[in-house]
């Protein structure tokens, strides 16, 4: 029984130390009223939006039901920092900077670090803005398009370690 409770609290640990980044590929027209308030409550306001979410039962539940129209994976350091660097927004729309990083005293590698150990969120970096806006991907989606799951060929859906070269792409 001591062994059972052992694995799912390492389990929990395990998942919690991940970190999910999702990518909104639809737009909005035709949506559902339910599915459009929980994009927008995951800050997903337009297409190419992208928001980095903790792998938890709330927040997996809220990317089960907007499946049909996202694409989402496992995050890793490398693109994290890249995301930051050149997608970095704060409030009026300017570009994050190591000066304003530097007069804030964060250091970007030790906020990496410390954001996938889950000491810190992107909400501890004062007037930075919690999504990302990217372009739309050099060479274009797969060539299913984005109606079908990645599964089968097409965009949407859960793409496991693949979705940073879609990132990568699209920053």
């Amino acid at each position: 029984m001591l062994l059972k409770i052992y694995q799912n609290l390492k389990l929990n640990l395990q998942l919690k130390m991940t970190k999910i980044i999702i990518i909104r590929l639809r737009g909005s027209i035709g949506i559902n009223r339910d599915i459009r308030d929980t994009l927008n409550f995951l800050k997903l306001f337009n297409k190419n939006y992208c928001v980095i979410i903790n792998n938890n039962p709330n927040q997996i539940g809220m990317l089960s039901k907007i499946k049909d129209y996202v694409t989402w994976g496992e995050l890793d350091n490398d693109t994290f920092m890249l995301l930051i660097k050149e997608r970095g927004r704060i409030a009026g729309n300017k570009k994050l900077t190591e000066e304003y990083l530097k007069q804030k005293n964060i250091e970007l590698n030790n906020f990496a670090k410390d954001f996938f150990n889950a000491k810190k969120s992107l909400k501890d970096v004062p007037g930075l803005k919690q999504f990302f806006r990217l372009k739309p991907p050099v060479h274009g989606f797969e060539v299913g398009g984005i109606k079908r799951p990645y599964s089968l060929g097409g965009s949407l859906g859960y793409r496991k370690n693949n979705i940073n070269e879609l990132i990568q792409r699209m920053i």
